[in-house]
């Protein structure tokens, strides 16, 4: 089983986008997926920034995922996304079907992200015959859900490797609209990057001040830090391949640490000290959290 750093959602500022990389070429992380999957117009590294840390952490031995938007709008959204899957020497995760379609026109594999969509065997077992070869599970998915869908894969003797978002912000949604520019007041073709001053994302509280959702710019996240760390025997026990964190501003290092303490086998133990939410894992109500069930 391996460990996965999924793409950075925040607008960070250009120097500590490198310096986390940096840092994360010490830990035990395995997979790096790079790449701006939010909005275009976060800029603080252009695409051939991302192709050269890319490069970078592949020499010292990372395996690198170039990553595509989520939300393709424009013209020059396409033209910087056939950049990327044209991009020799590195696997690409799609986040949009015209991803999917680049790629799959050029018979090279690639990496279906969470925002595919894939809920059942059909559509799953489609895209690989398309030329997916890792499939990153939709994050409202349960994993009795996730358990049939592999077992059905089994029966039709399909092979793919499977990804589970386990710990971070949950992305749920995106709109063509950002949340955070109107949240000051502010359109969203002059936004200011405001969304800079959110290294990560936006809080959004009920009426009763509990936290209910992240704003991300124009993506939705949950509001509480879904936390799947006593999870992994059973991940592992279901046959899943890669468990991916998502990049946080602080804290990072511990996070990987005891997700590889985990994978290892050495007991774990959740440690809720701020809103933590497992739900969706249990086909519960996502925002809810269940601890001591890793069985």
């Amino acid at each position: 089983m391996q460990l996965s750093l999924g793409p950075l959602q925040y607008l960070w500022p250009r120097q500590q986008v490198f310096d986390f990389y940096e840092q994360m070429l010490d830990l035990p992380v395995d997979v790096i997926y790079l790449g701006e999957t939010v909005c275009s117009k976060r800029r603080e590294l252009k695409t051939g920034d991302w192709l050269d840390l890319a490069a970078n952490l592949a020499r010292k031995g990372k395996e690198v995922v170039l990553s595509t938007l989520a939300l393709i709008e424009a013209e020059s959204e396409l033209k910087t996304l056939r950049r990327i899957c044209r991009t020799e020497g590195f696997l690409v995760e799609a986040n949009d079907l015209a991803a999917v379609e680049q790629l799959a026109s050029q018979g090279v594999p690639f990496v279906c992200g969470h925002s595919i969509n894939i809920y059942n065997t059909h559509s799953l077992a489609f895209l690989i015959r398309q030329g997916a070869r890792r499939w990153v599970m939709p994050v409202e998915l349960s994993a009795a859900t996730l358990s049939d869908i592999l077992q059905e894969l089994a029966g039709q003797q399909l092979q793919v490797e499977t990804e589970v978002f386990s710990h971070g912000y949950l992305p749920l949604a995106y709109s063509a609209r950002c949340m955070t520019a109107r949240y000051h007041q502010l359109p969203k073709d002059n936004c200011q990057f405001i969304c800079r001053e959110y290294p990560r994302g936006l809080p959004a509280r009920s009426q009763e001040g509990e936290p209910l959702f992240t704003m991300n710019g124009i993506q939705t996240q949950s509001g509480a830090i879904y936390n799947l760390l006593d999870q992994v025997p059973r991940m592992r026990a279901l046959g899943v391949n890669l468990v991916r964190l998502s990049p946080a501003p602080s804290g990072m290092e511990e996070i990987i640490r005891s997700f590889d303490a985990a994978r290892r086998g050495e007991p774990v133990q959740v440690e809720v000290g701020e809103p933590t939410c497992n739900g969706y894992w249990f086909a519960e109500p996502g925002m809810i959290f269940k601890s001591g069930t890793s069985l």
